[in-house]
C-alpha cells in the first residue's frame, strides 16, 4: 500500500480532460493520490502506438485509469461510425497492451452501455452481451467496446493481469460536451434550454418522441465508484466486467421537462418524432455492483443543477434576449 492509499505505485489517467476522465482525476485527488500522471492530446496521441509505448517505458505507470474513448451521441454515432471503431480500437490495444508490457499491475477499462442488445431485456444484466442484435445507430462503438472488454479478459486469463472493465450508463457532469451535433441528450437538452431561455424562444426542440426511457449519472459518482473497485477489488472478483449505474430511468420527455425547471425555461418543448429515438430503454442491473458494497448517491435533480452550473461558469450567461449561442465545447 502506497503512503496515499490502497493503489501502489504512480496512476495514469489516460483521458484527464474528458467527462469520466476529468471526473476520476478529482477523485483520486480527493483521496489523496498525488502520484498521478496525465498527458494532453496534443502530447500523446493515444491511437499511436509508437508514441504510447513510448509513454509507458519512460512513466512507468503502476495503475492506469482508461478513460480516453472517441465518443457521442446518436447523430455522432451514425454518421462517423468509421472514427468511432478506428479510433476506439486502436487507443484501446495500445493502452491496454503497453500496460502489460510495461508491467502495469491493476488497469481499468471504462466501456459502454451502448455494448447491450438493443432489445436486451430490461433491466440489463452482464450476462446479456452479444444475446441480440446490436442498436444499428451505435453498432461500431458498441463493437469497439466489446473488443476492449474481451481484450482485458484475454490478458487477463494468458498473463495474470489485473484489467478491470466497467460499463458506465450514459454520464453527465462537469466538463460535458455541449456541441448539438454531437454531444449526448442531457447536456444537449441543457444548452437548448438555456438558448432558448436566453432568446426568450416559445419553446426548443428535442430529437424523437420522448417515449425512450435512459438511465443518468452524474461523472463524480462514476468516478467514486471506479476508484472504489479498483482499490477493493480484483478483475476475477467482478467477472468479465460490471455494470456502473444508478439503477433508475426517465423517459426522454420527463428528462427534458426537468432540464426545463432547472435552467429556468418556462415554454414548450416539441418532439421532432422525424429523428430517430434510438433503443427504446437502457437501464443497467446494478446489483452486482450493491452485493460488492457501492450505491449511486447522486440524485438527478441535484446533478442537473451541478451541470447546468457548471454549465455556465464555463460558457457564461449572455444578457437577456441576445441570439450569441454559447461556444461549443470540445469532446
Amino acid at each position: 500500500m502506497s503512503d496515499n492509499g490502497p493503489l501502489q505505485g504512480r496512476i495514469f489517467v489516460a483521458g484527464h480532460r474528458g467527462l469520466a476522465g476529468s471526473a476520476i482525476l478529482r477523485e483520486l485527488e480527493r483521496r489523496g493520490y498525488r502520484d498521478i500522471i496525465t498527458a494532453p492530446r496534443d502530447q500523446l496521441d493515444l491511437t499511436d502506438s509508437r508514441q504510447v509505448a513510448e509513454f509507458f517505458a519512460a512513466q512507468r505507470p503502476d495503475v492506469v485509469f482508461l478513460a480516453a474513448a472517441r465518443v457521442g451521441g446518436i447523430h455522432a454515432n451514425n454518421t462517423y461510425p468509421a472514427e468511432f471503431i478506428q479510433q476506439n480500437l486502436a487507443i484501446q490495444c495500445n493502452v491496454i497492451d503497453s500496460a502489460y508490457r510495461h508491467a502495469a499491475h491493476k488497469l481499468l477499462f471504462l466501456g459502454s452501455s451502448c455494448i447491450y442488445p438493443r432489445h436486451a431485456p430490461q433491466p440489463m444484466r452482464e450476462e446479456y452481451l452479444l444475446n441480440g442484435a446490436f442498436e444499428p445507430t451505435n453498432e461500431a462503438y458498441a463493437i469497439a467496446k466489446i473488443a476492449g472488454i474481451k481484450m482485458c479478459a484475454a490478458y487477463n486469463r494468458q498473463y495474470g493481469t489485473d484489467f478491470l472493465s466497467v460499463m458506465p450508463t450514459n454520464l453527465y457532469g462537469r466538463g460535458d460536451n455541449y456541441d448539438l451535433q454531437n454531444s449526448h441528450v442531457l447536456p444537449a437538452l441543457l444548452r437548448k434550454a438555456h438558448e432558448a431561455k436566453i432568446k426568450g424562444a416559445s419553446e426548443f426542440e428535442v430529437w424523437g418522441s420522448g417515449t425512450p426511457r435512459r438511465e443518468f449519472m452524474h461523472a463524480d459518482d462514476l468516478a467514486a465508484a471506479s476508484v472504489y473497485l479498483m482499490e477493493n477489488f480484483r478483475a476475477e472478483d467482478i467477472g468479465e466486467f460490471i455494470n456502473i449505474g444508478t439503477g433508475q430511468d426517465v423517459s426522454i420527455a420527463e428528462l427534458a421537462q426537468r432540464v426545463a425547471v432547472t435552467v429556468g425555461f418556462e415554454g414548450q418543448i416539441r418532439f421532432d418524432a422525424t429523428k430517430p429515438d434510438g433503443p427504446p430503454q437502457k437501464l443497467l442491473d446494478v446489483s452486482r455492483l450493491e452485493r460488492l458494497g457501492w450505491r449511486s448517491s447522486k440524485d438527478l435533480a441535484t446533478g442537473l443543477k451541478d451541470a447546468y452550473s457548471d454549465f455556465l461558469a464555463r460558457f457564461g450567461v449572455p444578457v437577456r434576449g441576445s441570439t450569441a449561442a454559447p461556444p461549443v465545447a470540445q469532446a
